[in-house]
């Protein structure tokens, strides 16, 4: 089969073996699949990866190596992460699967990624795309999870004043999903035709280089991955407020964390989420992707679909398997 593989070098590779489902486990063939920041850093080395890159994709099942066979034929998404399922682990008894310290992670860690015609999955993280949700909108369910993941992790009240930060993928979606559950949210950002995106669709926002920063809000959502936003971050986070990091900060820059203390700050850190309400409100049509999508190219375009990803005018490149 074909697939993209990284291996010190990114290549197309076209006589890929064919995987085989292992008990408990699908065969999907990959419909179409997201181009994901993280797949470009493992590029760079992140995690050490090697082997076929991709997370965000949408497929449909063609076999099941198990007695359940109702997926066979269904459209279907996957959490990235499985775990050992060993009966005494705390995570996999909770399905957070993605904090289990023996887990795969898809494209990222001990197990082939969604950049091939074809994978396989367990099937206790695969998630049924219902009939109304279309391939372009259902392959943006994984970075949707991990927004949705915020109100997983913190009760926001409906008084309360949301800041987002940084107006890339991660800032657009997660300011449009906190929008879609009703809180009342103001993204700022650096480019207006980003914000022009979420304001679109009922988001308030503002230029960064227009904004008067404040510490006025309750939550403030970092999501510019930079050590600087970090530190805007904090100076909007009202005193006792709860400043979310969305996004890794990986710096070498000092920085002066004493407002923290002084403010009593509380820092929450905020990664992958659960499927099932991310679905629900693509089922509700509570959120359009279709304007961040900047480019569909096949898999045999691979190579171009990674070098439009680098471009600062993109948003989400997806490849058609």
């Amino acid at each position: 089969m074909k697939a993209i593989v990284f291996d010190e070098k990114l290549k197309l590779d076209n006589n890929y073996p064919k995987p085989i489902p292992q008990e408990g486990e699908a065969l999907i063939r990959v419909t179409l699949a997201g181009i994901c920041n993280t797949d470009f850093e493992i590029t760079k080395g992140y995690m050490g990866y090697k082997g076929i890159l991709g997370h965000e994709f949408v497929g449909i099942v063609e076999e099941v190596n198990g007695s359940d066979k109702s997926l066979i034929g269904k459209r279907v998404v996957a959490e990235i992460s499985y775990g050992c399922d060993d009966p005494n682990c705390e995570w996999c008894a909770k399905k957070n699967y993605r904090h289990c310290p023996y887990r795969h992670t898809l494209g990222i860690w001990r197990k082939d990624g969604c950049f091939a015609e074809y994978m396989t999955m367990p099937v206790n993280v695969l998630f049924e795309v219902p009939d109304n949700v279309t391939d372009e909108q259902a392959v943006f369910v994984e970075p949707l999870a991990a927004a949705c993941e915020i109100t997983e992790q913190l009760h926001i009240e409906p008084t309360h004043k949301v800041l987002v930060l940084g107006d890339g993928k991660l800032g657009l979606t997660t300011a449009l999903t906190l929008h879609a559950q009703n809180f009342d949210v103001l993204l700022v950002g650096k480019h207006q035709n980003k914000l022009d995106i979420a304001e679109a669709q009922g988001v308030k926002t503002q230029l960064l280089n227009t904004f008067a920063p404040a510490p006025i809000y309750d939550v403030v959502v970092e999501a510019t991955g930079t050590a600087s936003g970090f530190e805007t971050s904090m100076s909007l986070t009202k005193p006792r407020g709860v400043l979310v990091l969305k996004s890794t900060v990986a710096s070498g820059k000092e920085l002066n964390l004493a407002p923290i203390v002084i403010n009593e700050i509380t820092v929450l850190g905020s990664r992958c989420g659960q499927f099932g309400p991310a679905l629900r409100l693509l089922k509700n049509k509570r959120i359009d992707f279709k304007p961040f999508i900047s480019g569909i190219y096949s898999i045999d375009q691979a190579l171009e679909a990674f070098e439009a990803n680098k471009s600062k005018d993109s948003i989400k490149i997806l490849i058609r398997m």
